[in-house]
């Protein structure tokens, strides 16, 4: 599936299985459910961008907490449709999971979704040519290695926090999950990255912009992004968005399963 296809299935799958129209009536409004009903700017720019998308929206009612779930598992599939196919780029058994995992015996990670990589026998590094001998005295402690340990636990290759929207709490506590994982990490810092549908360029911000403990911010629909809010002729949330576009600290979700193949 070319990369293309893979992004209007993953548009596709978002609309039908989480975005929904709520109503206020305290309010007296319609918004998405992905934009803060008390934010006039938020309802217009979602709305505009999944005009754009394309797609028709789900009925019934979905909770918060079941839009994060579908988010999390529909964004791992579209990340594993493309990144399977960089393998001459990036070679290995990749496993990719949105479960509590434990990475090198060591601790637990709780991030959205997880992608590692297993270690590989001594008959694949030796594959072609001898780089390792029989006698065991080198290379003891690299995790790659799977002689090396009794039980072999999976690589850390990337951890990405899902958030369907962005609020101060929710962004505070993906940037506490990944300093947990730098500062307790016993090798290579893997991928940090978040993956996020919040319309509002400001508060994308407060992940996108700061100390760089993120690698990189997702946006699930970065260009109907751009081009609702030139729309709807917004300059201070297009300032911002430029801002980040242009510090390469927020891209497209097509350009993540490219990314962690760097």
């Amino acid at each position: 599936m070319d990369i293309e296809s893979a992004r209007k299935k993953y548009h596709r799958e978002i609309c039908k299985k989480i975005v929904r129209l709520k109503r206020d009536k305290t309010k007296a409004v319609e918004y998405l459910n992905f934009a803060d009903s008390g934010n006039r700017n938020s309802i217009n720019i979602a709305k505009g961008l999944i005009d754009l998308i394309g797609y028709e929206i789900g009925q019934g009612a979905i909770t918060g907490l079941r839009a994060d779930d579908f988010f999390e598992v529909i964004t791992k599939d579209f990340i594993q449709d493309i990144f399977q196919q960089l393998q001459h780029l990036r070679p290995g058994n990749w496993l990719y999971s949105t479960e509590q995992t434990v990475i090198g015996g060591d601790y637990i990670l709780e991030p959205e979704i997880l992608i590692s990589r297993l270690p590989v026998s001594d008959d694949e590094i030796n594959a072609k040519t001898q780089v390792l001998d029989n006698n065991k005295r080198f290379a003891t402690a690299t995790p790659l290695r799977e002689s090396n340990y009794h039980v072999s636990n999976p690589i850390l290759h990337a951890s990405i926090s899902c958030k369907w929207t962005i609020r101060s709490d929710r962004a505070q506590n993906t940037r506490t999950e990944a300093l947990n994982l730098i500062r307790n990490r016993k090798g290579p810092l893997p991928h940090v990255v978040a993956v996020t549908a919040e319309p509002l360029p400001t508060r994308i911000a407060a992940l996108a912009l700061g100390t760089g403990d993120l690698d990189c911010v997702y946006h699930f629909a970065l260009p109907e992004l751009k081009k609702t809010i030139e729309k709807i002729d917004n300059p201070d949330q297009l300032d911002m968005l430029n801002t980040m576009i242009e510090g390469r600290r927020l891209r497209d979700i097509s350009d993540l399963p490219f990314d962690l193949a760097i």
